[in-house]
């Protein structure tokens, strides 16, 4: 009986080290999976990751460097690394948009394609004219403009000069939609100026009366001409001035890439060329994210310690960067989402996590463009949006769908007129939310684009212009705020397309299928694919075919 309970004794304390040590090893598992499930989260986010340490890195070495009060020529080698990485993200900005639209509207019908650009347009209205409505709203009740601070922003230069009227804008957009020359607007768009008209009649000489002309100048060249004389007549001119007019480029190419996917066989060279463009220009974005961290970070510290007494302006314009801020993560944490959710049906959340990358290079940049290659990038291969939508919907979005610039406008409108104690009746209140919303659709994805357009929101309102060179010493910082909601903007817009087309994409397939043999010719095929026959059209979501091969009865 001893050796009997001794061997059960022996046995139960075998059994209880043998589960001690399965125990210890399900936990070394549970922790080397936790530690695994924690890398895999660092490897898929270190881009993001980078990218906000530059972002930070550029802050602190900003403010660090402020009290030491450097020379011009080291600001400048300090800001050298972000204008070169500037110079890149730009450099890619033409052959990607080029290559997105002609490769995206090739791949789908005239028909199709005249249904998303519909809803493109009505999606980008909609949103623009309730940013305008936000801004106006959020300007009325917090009323961040202090008539006190009129004797200090008041610039003579400006009280002689004539502005742009809405109707002129509204002109422009149209000259620059429909270019006499798409070679010229790859390089130069169209603006109209006011210069004095000489008493001799001959044609005024516009070099001299820039030359003369005081006017503060910014990134978006201000249309302002200032004349000695009290009493001056103008006259409108119609100039080219330097940068490329996207709006001419995009339609354009909407138009070439829509009537080449009609043309079949015979277009098919033409369709596989720009799709290999687009993939190039997508590896080489790929290459330039490894240098975000040390280029994002020069921009943003170069920009902080180029700023003369950024304290005090801070404080004088606080409530009004309050405002605008207050209505841009209003819009992108409230409404967007809302949209979103309401078309899509999924989680909103998520989707704005997978756009953290692009929003951090359109803040640093404030330039929905400079951030549009990595902004096709996060929404082609992390968020898997339709790239025949993206390629589609982005590039249209990157220059007309400005939804924090109409917030901008809005607010700085009601802002200056408060400053100015001005009381805005309703009709003056619409007047300022249709104006705000029209004028945003014609600005150009630049950099402070928008003060060019608040001038012409004041002038429809009858404030005072000179009232609004306060805002010029803070615009390096509101725009950047504003760029992400224009970023944010022409995501949310490709994801609600897409899903409202989804039906239509799926015909289009079907479509593309059965094309495939007039399309393809037999020696299209890949030897590599085993006689499967790839498909012609690019981003279609079509399954390889296996080439039937008859059996012979011999």
């Amino acid at each position: 009986m001893c050796s009997v309970h001794e061997m059960a004794q022996s046995q139960q304390s075998f059994l209880k080290q043998d589960a001690g040590q399965l125990s210890r090893e399900d936990t070394l598992l549970k922790m080397g999976d936790h530690r695994s499930a924690w890398m895999r989260v660092l490897a898929d986010n270190k881009l993001i990751l980078i990218t906000l340490s530059g972002v930070l890195m550029g802050v602190i070495i900003g403010f660090s460097l402020r009290p030491l009060g450097l020379s011009s020529d080291t600001l400048m080698l300090i800001a050298y690394p972000g204008e070169l990485f500037m110079r890149v993200l730009k450099l890619m900005i033409l052959p990607l948009v080029i290559a997105s639209l002609i490769s995206g509207s090739s791949s789908l019908n005239a028909k199709l394609n005249g249904k998303i650009a519909l809803r493109t347009f009505v999606y980008f209205l909609t949103t623009s004219l309730l940013n305008a409505i936000l801004g106006t709203t959020l300007a009325l009740i917090i009323h961040p403009g202090n008539p006190n601070m009129e004797e200090a922003s008041v610039d003579p230069a400006l009280s002689k000069a004539k502005t742009v009227s809405l109707m002129d804008s509204v002109l422009d957009l149209g000259r620059n939609i429909f270019p006499d020359n798409i070679f010229q607007a790859a390089l130069q768009q169209a603006h109209t100026v006011y210069v004095p008209k000489e008493s001799s009649g001959a044609p005024p000489n516009v070099s001299e009366l820039q030359s003369q002309t005081s006017a503060p100048v910014t990134t978006a060249s201000v249309n302002l001409i200032e004349w000695s004389e009290q009493e001056v007549e103008w006259t409108r001119i119609v100039e080219y001035r330097s940068g490329t007019n996207s709006l001419g480029i995009v339609f354009f190419c909407l138009v070439f890439g829509t009537l080449l996917g009609t043309i079949g066989r015979k277009g098919y060279v033409v369709v596989q060329f720009f799709s290999a463009i687009f993939d190039v220009i997508m590896k080489m974005v790929t290459g330039v994210m490894w240098l975000t961290p040390i280029g994002i970070s020069s921009v943003i510290a170069g920009k902080i310690l180029s700023v003369d007494d950024i304290g005090f302006v801070m404080t004088q314009l606080a409530w009004f960067i309050f405002t605008i801020a207050l209505g841009v993560f209003t819009y992108q944490w409230i409404i967007l989402q809302a949209i979103y959710f309401v078309f899509v049906r999924k989680n909103p959340l998520r989707f704005y996590l997978g756009l953290v990358q692009p929003i951090l290079t359109g803040f640093a940049t404030a330039s929905t463009a400079a951030a549009l290659p990595l902004t096709f990038r996060c929404m082609n291969e992390r968020l898997k949006i339709d790239s025949r939508i993206t390629r589609f919907v982005l590039p249209i979005g990157c220059n007309i769908n400005m939804d924090g610039t109409a917030l901008f406008i809005a607010v700085a409108s009601i802002f200056v007129a408060q400053m100015s104690n001005m009381t805005l009746n309703f009709g003056q209140l619409v007047t300022v939310v249709l104006t705000s919303t029209a004028a945003s659709m014609s600005s150009a994805s630049i950099p402070s684009a928008a003060l060019v357009l608040l001038l012409i929101a004041l002038s429809a309102i009858d404030a005072p212009i000179n009232n609004a060179t306060l805002l010029f010493a803070i615009d390096w910082f509101v725009d950047r705020i504003r760029t992400t909601n224009n970023l944010l903007g022409d995501c949310y817009a490709a994801a609600v397309v897409e899903h409202l087309s989804r039906n239509e994409l799926k015909i289009s397939d079907i479509d593309a299928y059965y094309k495939d043999e007039d399309i393809t010719s037999d020696d299209q095929c890949d030897p590599e694919l085993d006689g499967k026959r790839k498909s012609s059209l690019p981003n279609s979501v079509i399954l390889n075919v296996e080439v039937s091969t008859p059996v012979s009865n011999a």
